[in-house]
């Protein structure tokens, strides 16, 4: 049977302090909450970090599939423009759309089957800001669709992943910063997000530095960790895996 752990990444002090690779990982199978949110700001690494997650699910996911929303269209994953299921700027409520529909059949029952369905979502809150902006009503329909994935996609096998630099809670429906699962927060420390998003662990945060590429863990709400994002080798092999995922 294969092994339902992923690695995220390393212990950030057994990285400082030993020059140890530790590895964090976490269950993603059915049984466990695997919808996540990665929050960080210019220069963090949030994107650095996604892509590598992006690559670490499909090689753990071979029946996996992938749907990648890019609401700025960044230059982080411009190699990806020309997949059939990449979606950028006003194509992004198309992406959604697309696995919404999915969810539904698998909820109905008209779609039986269980491999992985993962919607990437970059740059979610600026998205759902502009939708406010531009139409309320359907900003409100896109967040209860999220919401409803949120909720019910766990059985289904249907998962969500979004990044943003701050996770307004205006972008959230009531309680669904809830259900993610795994929450990393990279960059340097941000007493408003972790107010926002671990705010029992405040203390435990609040004196610590982080680099690019560090940051802070937290596991199905009550396990917490110190980060640290490994460097890929060979960047050229991992955009090819997400390449073929996305074709």
């Amino acid at each position: 049977m294969m092994n339902s752990n992923i690695t995220l990444g390393y212990n950030l002090d057994d990285w400082n302090f030993y020059e140890e690779k530790t590895a964090i990982s976490t269950d993603i199978s059915k049984t466990a909450n695997s919808h996540i949110l990665i929050c960080g700001m210019s220069g963090s690494g949030k994107s650095y970090f996604e892509n590598q997650l992006f690559a670490r699910l499909i090689k753990h996911e071979p029946t996996g599939e992938f749907y990648f929303s890019d609401y700025k269209g960044e230059d982080t994953f411009s190699f990806m423009r020309d997949c059939t299921r990449y979606y950028s700027y006003n194509q992004t409520l198309d992406c959604l759309n697309t696995v919404y529909e999915r969810f539904n059949a698998r909820k109905s029952g008209t779609d039986k089957t269980r491999n992985p369905i993962t919607l990437i979502w970059d740059e979610y809150i600026a998205n759902i800001l502009a939708l406010l902006s531009e139409d309320k009503k359907l900003a409100e329909k896109v967040m209860r669709q999220v919401g409803e994935i949120l909720m019910m996609g766990r059985s289904l096998a249907v998962r969500i992943i979004v990044s943003c630099q701050r996770p307004d809670a205006v972008a959230f429906p009531v309680g669904s910063r809830l259900n993610y699962g795994i929450i990393v927060v990279l960059g340097a420390y941000n007493r408003a997000v972790y107010e926002m998003l671990m705010p029992d662990y405040i203390d435990k945060i609040k004196c610590r530095e982080f680099q690019r590429g560090e940051g802070t863990l937290l596991l199905q709400g009550s396990q917490l960790h110190f980060i640290k994002v490994p460097q890929v080798k060979n960047i050229e092999a991992m955009n090819g895996l997400c390449l073929k995922a996305l074709l």
